[in-house]
């Protein structure tokens, strides 16, 4: 395979992949894929919904999460059943409108994707590959001639070995751990909607805030929107817990560990691992001149390492 670097240290474009049916490619190419970088792109893949489902399953080599528990009595999601597939849109659960994005609750939901985050890191297992594949994009703006809505990512692996070495100590020395919170992230993303949500309520789970990331040896800052607090090794609240947090989250997302995919037509795929990264959702107006449907679908793979479950 071929590789179009879009960032020197963790990003990457892939041209020239060569599709089996259901989405499968030869074992020598995804060991590659797999070993690049952080994240890479794929673009105008053949996938449907059961071959993304299915390559995902290949590329992560295990299981994936779903949406099962997200999903209230009688919600039947687009895509059933394919239950695997995250709806990253902004299109109701019939497809047919699209959400206000000043008021619908989902809308307000998917405001959080705009923060940096690593995806559900509030489970109590942690993920590890994310696969977003556009399914339907909005029409290129007539000014930039762009589509808007791009995907930003953030090199958390580099950032850690960019941090002063004092720093370095502090941080291996006190050993926090990290209280990672679903509300927190939400409250953050849509703050008077969300302002009555209660963050002791959860969903929420304890992963170590500096650890190695298994398959590369580095080490990695595991931040980001759902990091709540620190805690000691008591399960105290560290002292300073906020500043440190904003500390780390602004530190990894100075520009040069952060690179931008944007999107240029359905079939696109890109792959990223949630271990070695953070990513936000770029700016969507979806309103105007702009407005338009825009269909994203992601499937996400549970961790397998050996710190995969954390303190939980």
């Amino acid at each position: 395979i071929t590789i179009k670097e879009i960032h020197p240290t963790f990003g990457a474009e892939v041209p020239g992949i060569q599709w089996g049916d259901n989405g499968v490619i030869s074992d020598e190419q995804l060991q590659e894929l797999k070993d690049t970088y952080g994240f890479i792109v794929l673009r105008a893949t053949p996938l449907t919904d059961s071959t993304h489902v299915s390559f995902s399953r290949l590329f992560a080599s295990g299981p994936l999460d779903d949406i099962s528990r997200f999903l209230p009595p009688g919600r039947v999601p687009r895509y059933y059943p394919h239950l695997e597939l995250f709806d990253a849109s902004n299109l109701s659960d019939d497809g047919r409108a699209i959400l206000d994005p000043s008021s619908s609750p989902r809308a307000m939901l998917l405001r959080a994707n705009s923060l940096w985050h690593s995806d559900l890191a509030y489970n109590p297992r942690r993920s590890s590959y994310s696969l977003l594949r556009a399914v339907e994009l909005p029409s290129r703006g007539p000014e930039t001639g762009e589509i808007e809505g791009n995907t930003e990512f953030a090199d958390s692996r580099t950032a850690w070995e960019a941090l002063a070495a004092e720093k370095k100590r502090e941080l291996l020395t006190k050993d926090w751990t990290g209280v990672y919170n679903a509300a927190h992230s939400r409250k953050l993303g849509a703050p008077e909607y969300f302002g009555d949500l209660n963050l002791e309520e959860g969903p929420m789970a304890r992963h170590k805030v500096v650890q190695k990331h298994v398959e590369s040896g580095r080490m990695n800052l595991c931040v980001g929107a759902y990091l709540w607090r620190l805690e000691d090794g008591e399960g105290e609240t560290a002292s300073g817990s906020e500043e440190i947090i904003e500390f780390l989250n602004e530190h990894v997302a100075k520009k040069r560990f952060v690179a931008r995919v944007r999107w240029e037509q359905p079939g696109d795929l890109v792959i990223w691992d949630n271990r070695a990264v953070l990513h936000r959702a770029g700016e969507f107006k979806g309103v105007g001149k702009h407005r338009g449907r825009r269909d994203m679908r992601r499937t996400t793979a549970f961790d397998q390492g050996p710190t995969a479950w954390g303190l939980n």
